[in-house]
């Protein structure tokens, strides 16, 4: 929003909120219609091809988000290096509204003119004689209209809802008030209307010139610099004719420079072109990829997940994942694409202090985690990324999700047999995932039932309650005997529970099953030390979420929610890295070893990291 909102500045279909995109279905069903009653010899190509144009632009700028955030977060030729937050990603989230807008607008012209519609395919004069009405008066029209933006009566009624966005993203292009959107629709309408009153339009006009259109823009806010100086140096010309992503990106950082819309000349004509243009661009091009300090190893969960990664969709991406049967439509091809590509790749880089982390996510989902014959090829994934940390020059890795399992790998410690050469440290974060569930277990509990499957984190659970001499119930024979053999003589601390009646704080790990949990009594709270959260089943308990913490505010570029978890919120395993690397800790953590419980949890807190408040609750008053 603008600092001062001027007249028409949310768009018509707010109101409707996620339905706006039905102000085209009148457009859409009636070009379909058309299409179908009409003869062969009346049907119109160009009225029918709108819609599918509209699809297009709405994957040719999801195209430019996934492939900005990944060059971003390898940070090869970056620009700006400050963050995103989630305030930008709300802002911004809107950026289909000017798809919306054309597509109305294009409707409407084909039926009301008559030279707008029974296009040809492709006229070369056409297409010759928008681009020279672009370069000459939309370019210079552009400019003088941006400077007057820039005043500040205009500035703080519409042009600053913009420019909040300091750091760019491809989408920040497209995000303006209303009014302002309009006015560039405009503007870029004079090339097409001007063709389509000379008789020369066709679709592949309109087509190529709004996609050169959003190329343009998208590549100018992409926050990250690939135009090659050879073609500068080749043809000298070309540096008043086509601007780059860095020349843009100080008119975000200064404000009063550098104002052409895609070819600068008329900045240098005026003399608003920014000293240090070229500088800039020279410095982003030999900028190399950026090395972390820690890297936290993920994977994917569902098929959906991909696309509430930090690359996927932006608006998913900044909440807590919740599976939905459309994106679930998609699995076929989300699971081609990663048999594909079957690499590790990067998701997001973050800074804390002078602290680099990154995430990287091995293109499995949970299912395959649990078929033998995946084993092999998870664990080789798995240990060439941390070979590829470690030449790197990583500090950390952290190994999330999964990708710790007993099974799998003895919780990592098969990757430190093989590479005892190791320098990168390998944490599995199962000290700090304790503290977590120890500090969320209320002071006054005397008693907590422990079921689930028993993993190490569940016996280090057992010894730190019995030392506080809390009594711990399980719920079967064969947990009470695993206990009472690693018990260190800890009387009376470890009971059979012969009912569900007693205890109402349950501990819980992965395999709680769905009769256990319906026999819990009323006002039982679930205090999970599993990877994964428990399904909630129950609207008369409570329910923590799986061990994390909140992130300190010096926590930089957090603009994607970590899986199910709340905004700025970040597993245990995942801090767990970031506070070894911060103390300079120089042992492993992993296989059935764990660091002191007590020293970690004092050191998160001394870096900042904060429990969460309280458990969603669930149908109490």
């Amino acid at each position: 929003m603008a600092s001062t909102p001027g007249i028409l500045t949310d768009w018509p279909w707010k109101p409707l909120g996620s339905f706006k995109y039905l102000v085209l279905a009148p457009g859409v069903i009636h070009s379909l219609y058309h299409y179908i009653a009409k003869d062969e010899t009346e049907r119109d190509i160009s009225y029918l091809f709108i819609f599918p144009f509209l699809l297009w632009r709405m994957i040719h700028s999801q195209i430019w988000i996934s492939f900005s955030r990944y060059r971003t977060a390898k940070g090869t030729a970056r620009i700006v290096d400050k963050g995103v937050e989630f305030e930008q990603v709300d802002r911004e989230r809107n950026w289909d509204d000017q798809i919306l807008l054309n597509g109305v607008l294009f409707y409407i012209a084909s039926n009301c003119i008559e030279k707008a519609s029974n296009l040809p395919l492709w006229r070369t004069d056409g297409v010759v004689m928008v681009f020279l009405l672009h370069a000459g008066p939309v370019e210079f029209l552009y400019y003088w209209f941006h400077r007057a933006l820039h005043h500040h009566y205009l500035y703080s009624r519409y042009h600053s809802h913009h420019h909040s966005s300091i750091v760019t993203e491809p989408i920040t292009s497209v995000i303006h008030p209303f009014a302002e959107e309009f006015a560039y629709f405009v503007l870029f309408a004079i090339p097409i209307m001007t063709a389509v009153f000379s008789g020369t339009i066709s679709v592949g006009a309109y087509a190529v010139y709004i996609t050169y259109i959003d190329f343009m823009n998208y590549m100018g806010h992409c926050n990250f610099e690939f135009i090659p100086n050879r073609l500068f140096t080749l043809f000298p010309p070309l540096k008043f004719l086509l601007y780059t992503p860095s020349f843009h990106s100080l008119h975000h950082t200064q404000f009063r420079t550098n104002y052409s819309l895609f070819m600068p000349f008329y900045d240098y004509i005026y003399a608003t072109v920014h000293k240090t243009t070229d500088d800039l661009y020279f410095k982003s091009l030999k900028r190399d990829e950026e090395l972390a300090d820690v890297v936290h190893l993920t994977h994917l969960t569902t098929p959906d997940s991909i696309y509430h990664l930090r690359l996927g969709f932006a608006e998913l991406a900044s909440r807590p994942h919740n599976s939905t049967w459309n994106l679930n439509l998609l699995s076929p091809i989300t699971m081609l694409l990663t048999w594909i590509y079957g690499r590790t790749f990067i998701v997001e880089s973050n800074q804390i202090e002078k602290l680099k982390m990154q995430t990287w996510a091995i293109p499995k989902f949970n299912v395959q985690y649990l078929l033998q014959w995946q084993t092999e090829s998870i664990n080789s994934l798995i240990e060439e990324a941390i070979t590829n940390a470690d030449q790197k020059g990583c500090k950390v890795l952290t190994l999330g999700l999964l990708n710790q399992g007993e099974e799998l790998n003895k919780y990592g410690e098969i990757y430190i047999q093989r590479n005892p050469k190791l320098k990168v440290r390998v944490v599995d974060g199962s000290s700090l995932a304790v503290a977590v569930v120890l500090n969320n277990i209320p002071k006054f509990a005397t008693q907590v039932l422990l079921t689930g499957k028993f993993t190490k984190l569940a016996f280090a659970l057992y010894h730190s309650l019995s030392k506080r001499g809390i009594q711990i119930g399980v719920l079967n024979e064969q947990h009470y005997k695993k206990l009472n053999k690693a018990s260190n003589n800890y009387e009376g601390t470890l009971v059979l529970a012969e009912g569900h009646s007693h205890n109402q704080i349950w501990l819980v790990g992965e395999g709680l099953t769905d009769e256990e949990q319906l026999k819990a009594p009323k006002g039982t709270t679930f205090i999970p030390f599993s990877q994964f959260p428990p399904k909630i089943l129950r609207k008369d308990c409570f329910y923590h979420c799986t061990p994390a913490m909140k992130a300190p505010p010096s926590l930089e570029n957090m603009h994607s929610c970590e899986n199910w978890l709340p905004r700025r919120v970040m597993s245990a395993w995942r801090i767990a890295g970031v506070v070894h690397a911060m103390e300079g800790w120089t042992e492993h953590e992993c296989g059935y070893g764990m660091s002191d419980i007590d020293r970690v949890w004092k050191a998160t807190l001394g870096h900042g990291f904060q429990p969460l408040d309280t458990p969603i609750a669930y149908g109490l008053p």
